[in-house]
């Protein structure tokens, strides 16, 4: 897992033909609107939150956020521990997001 400043993760997301956007906030927090093409696991769904990111393909890497960067810096820590390796948490979440929003 590796914390990325906006810069960085929007720098290494755009090169990556690989990459899936991984939202872990809550429905409500969604409404506040999402950064384009990501998908949402609540973490706080707890197991049903773990059974989900199992189905997720190991193969891919995973940008993570939620909305200050602590939740999805335990999302990569917990999809680690299943064995997906490339998990990459935006620092400052997305109540810091300064790109696109949808």
């Amino acid at each position: 897992m590796a914390d990325l400043s906006q810069k960085e993760w929007e720098e290494q997301l755009e090169k990556d033909s690989n990459a899936v956007i991984l939202d872990v906030r809550t429905e409500e927090e969604i409404e506040e609107g999402i950064i384009p093409n990501s998908i949402n696991l609540d973490i706080y769904k707890g197991q049903e939150f773990i059974e989900e990111l199992e189905k997720l393909d190991k193969s891919k890497n995973y940008y993570v956020y939620c909305r200050s960067g602590n939740r999805s810096g335990q999302a990569c820590a917990i999809m680690k521990s299943l064995g997906i390796d490339n998990a990459f948490n935006l620092q400052g979440g997305f109540m810091n997001w300064e790109g696109e929003t949808a």
